[in-house]
């Protein structure tokens, strides 16, 4: 008996389309053959190996994690099941200047580059190498690397508490275009942190122009969020127009009491500068953050959950201030016993974040830290926690415009043409999900937790997540190039 010849792979009918460009959903059909989406329409004709009724259900762009630190994870846990399950089917790794290549380290590596993990995980002295293990164990979603500043200041300066002189800039710059020949799709910096912080902005603008000839993104982790955050948008802005690159600012925010309210200049400062220049933000869905535990963070206006530390592992997702009661110390003195440790810190306002996310410039970024034993609940819910409360529930926009900040606006900003939209020709990375049911459940005091209402993810036209399962791994190294 002769074999049935197919004109697609897999066809959805009657699905609610939301194409990832903000525009009204329509009913209809998507089909796809091998990776990619081959047809769209009210009725697509021709017969397929596959037919899938998900009337009442939508069906999107696959989900782009604009922020992540997931460059670890992707390799030791490739299933991804905490990022598959919400939709998601390409990370941005490297961001905050903290990635596992072009660097190792022979002991435990400095706060914040712990983060990744210990010295083992620091294993790829080269982009190459690291996309040579992207490749021969394929994660269950597509991988954007960004190269950290930090990273290459401790490979390449003695001192990293100075500013860089010429021949440290010439050899980063060398290094970073290395890594983008290699399979990187930009540059981040993350100058909160004491490897990066002295790095002025001479130093970041001459290494990060070295991406400028490659189409690449500069992400930054700002010098500072709270008191100073208008200088600071003012210093990316500037160092990313000296670059010649499209900025993107990191998780922005507003922290501490004293400056919540503040998104609405700091919003402004930004459109403003977009007359001129790219510039984009990242944005998570929670009213507090997660890092490093600093000593110098800890102050009595605001909770903090410890995440994991090395010293006392059995405080993790214990309150600091519980911790120094126990223990009959201030609570600057526990941080101090803890450390190196992690903590979520509540210092931002719901307004501001909800004024963040509206903005039309604004993607969504998960931020989460999937090596910490007790992490922010972002790791697991940011995606649904967008579509099902903000969007659906709360109306802050519509469903329509929560997809697009998830998809066709990350595309853009990191250059991946073939990505976040549904349209022929595109790659077939998908999510089907019930838009009256999807909503995030993950906890900061039980944040390991599925998010549901999403039923089905396609990565690269194969099947990745169904009924709460990674299905398969057919993730790849993606080169994002920005093209003004």
């Amino acid at each position: 008996m002769a074999s049935t010849t197919y004109d697609y792979d897999v066809v959805f009918r009657n699905a609610r389309i939301i194409d990832g460009t903000g525009r009204p959903s329509q009913v209809g059909d998507v089909a796809l053959a091998g990776d990619r989406i081959t047809a769209v329409g009210a009725a697509v004709s021709g017969n397929a190996g596959r037919v899938l009724d998900i009337r009442g259900h939508a069906l999107a762009p696959g989900f782009i994690d604009a922020h992540t630190h997931d460059d670890r994870v992707v390799i030791d846990r490739p299933d991804m099941i905490e990022k598959i399950s919400q939709g998601v089917t390409t990370v941005v790794t490297g961001n905050c200047g903290i990635s596992l290549a072009p660097v190792q380290f022979s002991s435990e590596p400095p706060a914040p580059m712990n983060l990744l993990g210990g010295p083992e995980s620091y294993a790829f002295p080269t982009m190459a190498s690291y996309a040579a293990a992207v490749k021969s164990s394929p994660p269950a979603v597509n991988v954007v690397a960004l190269i950290g500043h930090s990273a290459l200041r401790l490979l390449l300066m003695e001192d990293v508490g100075r500013s860089a002189n010429g021949d440290e800039i010439a050899a980063m710059r060398a290094k970073l275009a290395q890594c983008l020949e290699e399979g990187a799709s930009g540059f981040s910096t993350g100058l909160y942190y004491a490897p990066n912080e002295a790095a002025d902005e001479r130093e970041v603008a001459a290494v990060a122009s070295a991406a400028a000839g490659q189409g690449g993104t500069y992400a930054t982790h700002m010098r500072n969020e709270g008191d100073d955050v208008n200088s600071s948008i003012e210093e990316a802005v500037n160092t990313a127009k000296q670059a010649g690159l499209p900025l993107v600012i990191s998780h922005h925010k507003c922290t501490g009491p004293q400056n919540w309210g503040r998104s609405s200049e700091t919003l402004a400062q930004i459109a403003e500068a977009r007359l001129r220049q790219s510039a984009h933000v990242d944005v998570y869905p929670y009213t507090a953050g997660s890092t490093v535990l600093r000593e110098s963070e800890v102050s009595g206006d605001t909770r903090i959950l410890v995440t994991w530390s090395h010293s006392h592992p059995e405080m993790s997702g214990r309150d600091l201030a519980d911790i120094a009661n126990q223990w009959g110390m201030t609570r600057k003195a526990a941080a101090r016993a803890l450390s190196p440790a992690g903590a979520i810190y509540f210092q931002m306002d719901e307004a501001d974040i909800r004024r963040i996310m509206s903005a039309e410039f604004a993607m969504i970024g998960s931020d989460g830290l999937p090596h910490d034993a007790h992490p922010h609940p972002r790791l697991w819910g940011t995606f649904p926690r967008v579509i099902g409360r903000y969007a659906r529930d709360l109306g802050l926009f519509s469903i329509e415009a929560a997809v697009r900040k998830m998809s066709g606006l990350p595309a853009q900003v990191f250059g991946l043409s073939d990505r976040g939209r549904i349209a022929v020709g595109y790659a077939a990375d998908l999510v089907v999900f019930d838009p009256a049911a999807i909503i995030d459940r993950a906890t900061y005091e039980n944040p390991i937790r599925q998010s549901i209402g999403i039923h089905s993810v396609y990565v690269n036209g194969v099947e990745a997540f169904s009924d709460g399962a990674s299905r398969s791994r057919a993730g790849r190294l993606l080169k994002g190039r920005h093209f003004s």
